[in-house]
């Protein structure tokens, strides 16, 4: 409803992955890359992990948009599954009519399709999204699926994907074979300030703007405080400020809106956001009240 009174043809801050809005922060193209490598290298097992609201599912939609298309791609979302019922899953993504339904049937034809694909020159990938939530059951499960493989080459690479509790679950004594075929991984941090003004105004500009600064300074370092510079929170606080301004027939947003906002969402700044250089401080718990559950509720 703003979007005209900014001078925006489109909503500039969605929750949703949208490509065409598409910014990288340093860490976002370090684990882009490493991404793409691990596929096109055939590395196998690939793990990336991040915070809520990181940009996980944003960097593997970039993923999936730099793969060719001689590379199959099957994207679980829902681990909350039996292993039968990650099979079924699996081969409705990859386009496969299962002959039966056991297990061992399944995994006969999935090693036929996989080396038919292989005889091509064709990739097939699976991303397990949301992975911290598998069972150690399921986890051993993924991990067989590495032993289909030639003398050569895997015969499938296979993405596990989840927040950093999933590094956790991998220290456990019972998934150590798993921990030890990864053979790539990232953790995607949030952004640093500069990023996130950068982010701000670069989803500004996508968006049709094409005046003078909406946001100012002030509230830049404001959002960034406050949000830790997560890509989800930005968003939230601007769209909010943004609508604040709309009502209050104000063209630009200063701190004091963005403070404002964040109180309406039960964010407040932390004193112990910062360190000595101004610097935030990521690996503290607690930055900021309410936050953190604001991120799981938007994590849908």
């Amino acid at each position: 409803m703003y979007f005209e009174y900014y001078g925006l043809v489109k909503p500039p801050f969605e929750m949703t992955p949208d490509p065409s809005f598409l910014f990288l922060g340093e860490a976002h193209r370090e684990g882009l890359a490493t991404l793409v490598y691990g596929v096109k290298a055939g590395k196998g097992f690939v793990m990336l992990t991040g915070e809520v609201g990181t940009g996980k599912t944003t960097l593997l939609h970039a993923l999936l948009g730099q793969l060719d298309s001689a590379t199959k791609s099957a994207f679980i979302f829902n681990p909350r599954l039996t292993p039968l019922g990650f099979f079924r899953v699996l081969f409705e993504e990859l386009d496969i009519k299962p002959r039966r339904n056991h297990k061992a049937d399944y995994l006969l034809q999935l090693n036929e399709y996989l080396i038919e694909r292989l005889g091509k020159n064709e990739k097939t990938l699976l991303i397990v999204d949301e992975a911290q939530n598998l069972s150690i059951e399921m986890l051993e499960e993924i991990r067989l699926l590495s032993n289909l493989e030639t003398p050569r080459s895997k015969l499938i690479q296979i993405m596990l994907v989840g927040q950093p509790e999933l590094k956790e679950m991998l220290r456990k004594p019972e998934l150590r074979q798993l921990r030890q075929r990864i053979a790539l991984s990232h953790h995607l941090r949030p952004f640093d300030e500069d990023e996130t003004r950068e982010y701000v105004e670069d989803r500004l500009r996508r968006a049709g703007h094409t005046g003078g600064r909406i946001f100012k300074r002030g509230a830049l370092r404001a959002l960034y405080r406050i949000s830790g510079g997560t890509p989800r929170l930005v968003n939230v606080l601007c769209d909010s400020a943004l609508l604040m301004g709309f009502a209050r027939d104000q063209k630009t947003i200063d701190a004091k809106m963005i403070r404002e906002a964040a109180s309406d969402l039960d964010m407040t700044e932390s004193p112990t956001m910062t360190d000595g250089h101004g610097n935030i401080d990521h690996s503290a718990e607690g930055k900021w009240r309410g936050a953190r559950s604001l991120l799981r509720f938007f994590r849908q």
